[in-house]
């Protein structure tokens, strides 16, 4: 009798570790209406995130210390594009739910890995798509008939907005969600999980790099003169390793950070050399 109550108790307990609809919504309409409404220099969207995933957190998890190790594994840097990038917490959401029910491949660092290696590819397609294409074509439609005299125009150019907007995040995150289920639930091997894991820390890490090559462009006017010939430092530095001094700053950033200085002494850090270097005429 006592092992069938015991029975019944764990199921009771597994089935509240299921996720049901209204919490996979709840979390979908706080990720549309509120991931970026709370942006920091330092995280940027992780507040939002970690917000729109507190539904989910309070479903699965019981007691106030996983509520909280949650919440804290939610509150790292992240950033993307919120209409396509909506497959990401609808692949996290399926993980946690994994992790909840004691799955011992899905780790902090698997959760954190997916959202590293997907936010930067995601962000690029959704900024380009949404951005880029959808938004220009719809604005140069409106804004001409608005020239015309259409008072409509900017209504009608919301609601068509409002709609894509609505169905694209829709469609990514319930997909998302279905992803992650299929997905996860195949990879039971830890050497699999950890080569994933892997492979999105390196994507991830390759992504920065090229962010790195297209916004930080740091050159020395410097120049060398013996008799007749000039030597142009910058020359000489870009033969031997293209944005050399590019790197160097952002090698120099990662090291601070690693020893946890704060964003604000980098960035202190960072405009005391550059006031110093323009000034004597380095940089």
């Amino acid at each position: 009798m006592a092992e069938k109550v015991r029975a019944v108790e764990q199921n009771a307990e597994n089935n509240d570790r299921k996720l049901r609809k209204k919490d996979l919504w709840h979390c979908f309409l706080l990720w549309e209406s509120t991931s970026e409404s709370c942006l920091s220099y330092e995280r940027l969207m992780s507040l939002g995130f970690c917000h729109a995933m507190t539904p989910i957190i309070n479903r699965l998890y019981k007691t106030k210390e996983e509520r909280a190790a949650a919440l804290k594994r939610h509150m790292v840097f992240f950033n993307t594009e919120n209409n396509w990038g909506a497959v990401i917490p609808g692949i996290v959401c399926s993980m946690e739910e994994k992790k909840a029910n004691g799955d011992e491949n899905i780790t902090d660092e698997t959760i954190n890995s997916v959202k590293v290696g997907l936010m930067g590819p995601l962000a690029g397609i959704g900024d380009t798509i949404t951005q880029g294409l959808v938004s220009t074509v719809l604005l140069a439609i409106f804004v001409d008939m608005t020239l015309d005299g259409n008072i409509a125009a900017p209504f009608f150019y919301t609601l068509i907005m409002g709609i894509y907007i609505a169905l694209m995040g829709y469609f990514t995150f319930f997909n998302g969600y279905k992803l992650g289920q299929n997905v996860f639930a195949k990879i039971t091997d830890a050497s699999i999980m950890r080569k994933i894991t892997n492979s999105l820390s390196i994507l991830g890490m390759t992504i920065a790099g090229a962010m790195m090559v297209n916004n930080v462009n740091i050159i020395t006017p410097l120049e060398i003169h013996i008799n007749d010939t000039s030597v142009v430092i910058q020359e000489l530095l870009d033969s031997i390793l293209p944005g050399m001094l590019s790197v160097g700053f952002v090698l120099l950033c990662f090291g601070l950070m690693k020893k946890n200085v704060s964003i604000f002494k980098i960035m202190a850090i960072l405009i005391v050399i550059s006031v110093a270097a323009a000034a004597i005429g380095i940089l």
